[in-house]
């Protein structure tokens, strides 16, 4: 076991407005499994993608607690923002062009030596907010990246976040919100294993992850909610099998 990770200057300023934001607004942010990340070395945090603000409650208690760093893969219109590419620089996102297959795996390399570095990465592998907000497809990206890099892919599952700022509901909750997180036992793959079996071996544990913390949410599932799952009796639509764009790659 190394010395504890010195987190940069820079994370610590995000970390102290980040926290006053939290605290100012009242959100109650309950986060259990902590000791599934690692202290130190890389893996791949792959994330179900439900609001805005994911990177809040993903990032919340490994930066705090652990000290760590983590690296989003971020798509090519956010870092082009004048609004959001500040907040990526900063953090040393890591870029994803998606306009090309130079561009992607470029994004992909990047990746790999983050994770080999020892760097936490973390990738959303539905790529995407859904209306319904169960959990999309899976690309294999999060996957053959774990592989290529031989570190651990800890599954993260977050819900609460999308009632204050989401794409698909307009009604928000702003303040005394609460959000739960959750850090899955991490799945260890082989280099050798089929990454499409292995990406749904993935999804059926965020799967059971995600119902989870959807049957202990302090504030339930009051029915017609816009932001509760129709499999819960809210308002959301149910899921398409149209969903999830093109096959994983």
């Amino acid at each position: 076991m190394g010395p504890r990770p010195r987190l940069p200057i820079r994370w610590r300023l995000i970390a102290a407005v980040v926290v006053l934001l939290v605290r100012v607004a009242r959100w109650r942010i309950d986060v259990q499994g902590l000791r599934h990340v690692p202290q130190h070395g890389g893996a791949v945090l792959a994330f179900n993608h439900h609001s805005y603000v994911d990177f809040i409650m993903l990032a919340w208690a490994p930066v705090r607690l652990l000290r760590r760093e983590i690296r989003f893969l971020a798509k090519r219109e956010i870092w082009q923002s004048r609004w959001t590419g500040w907040a990526v620089r900063l953090v040393n996102a890591v870029p994803v062009d998606r306009t090309s297959a130079s561009a992607r795996t470029a994004a992909f390399d990047a990746a790999i030596d983050a994770l080999r570095a020892g760097d936490l990465v973390a990738v959303a592998p539905e790529q995407t907010i859904t209306p319904s907000f169960e959990l999309l497809p899976f690309r294999t990206g999060a996957v053959r990246m774990a592989q290529a890099a031989g570190v651990p892919i800890v599954p993260v599952i977050g819900w609460g976040s999308h009632r204050f700022l989401t794409k698909y509901v307009k009604e928000r909750t702003p303040t005394r919100l609460p959000v739960s997180v959750r850090y899955g036992e991490p799945l260890h793959v082989d280099p050798d294993e089929d990454p499409v079996a292995a990406t749904e071996r993935l999804r059926a544990r965020m799967t059971e992850l995600l119902h989870e913390v959807q049957e202990s949410y302090p504030d339930g599932a009051p029915a017609g909610a816009p932001w509760v799952p129709a499999r819960l009796g809210g308002g959301a639509p149910p899921p398409d099998q149209s969903e999830g764009g093109d096959e994983p790659r």
